[in-house]
């Protein structure tokens, strides 16, 4: 069968579900904030316990992390996420899942050849392109704040 791409457009649009934003939209607000909440809420325990504002951040973190991390783990994350959407996504939580579930993918492929090799296949542009959008602004305000 051989198509012309506007054949191969029609074909896709008539195939493509419509899209629910009226719907999805606040649902991802919703959970999103949700996880946030439970952020919100890690961060005023560590501080009740008497942290200070440094080490609460980074245990806050630390504990969303690990909270994900376990919910991938059970395949609980995924779940979440097909409802969340970007709600999941966004948050250190969804970084986090998007680390272990490789991992837990590939991790019949042995440590060095799955686990190694592929648990970063999908977080991996997102570190790379944030270090190098990071080093271009660092120069450019640099240059704005020293030369300028």
């Amino acid at each position: 069968m051989n198509l012309s791409n506007k054949q191969y457009s029609e074909l896709a649009k008539d195939a493509e579900e419509p899209s629910k934003a009226w719907f999805n939209v606040p649902k991802a607000f919703l959970i999103g904030g949700f996880i946030c909440l439970v952020g919100q809420g890690i961060s005023d325990l560590y501080r009740y316990f008497g942290m200070s504002e440094d080490e609460t951040a980074a245990f806050t973190s630390i504990t969303l992390v690990l909270c994900s991390v376990i919910l991938t783990g059970f395949g609980l994350y995924p779940k979440v996420a097909k409802h969340g959407g970007a709600g999941t996504l966004v948050p250190i939580t969804g970084f986090a899942n998007a680390v272990a579930s490789p991992a837990i993918e590939f991790k019949t492929e042995g440590w060095v050849l799955g686990v190694g090799t592929k648990i970063f296949a999908i977080a991996g542009p997102v570190i790379l392109y944030g270090t190098a959008a990071g080093v271009v602004y660092g120069v450019i305000y640099f240059i704005c704040t020293r030369v300028l």
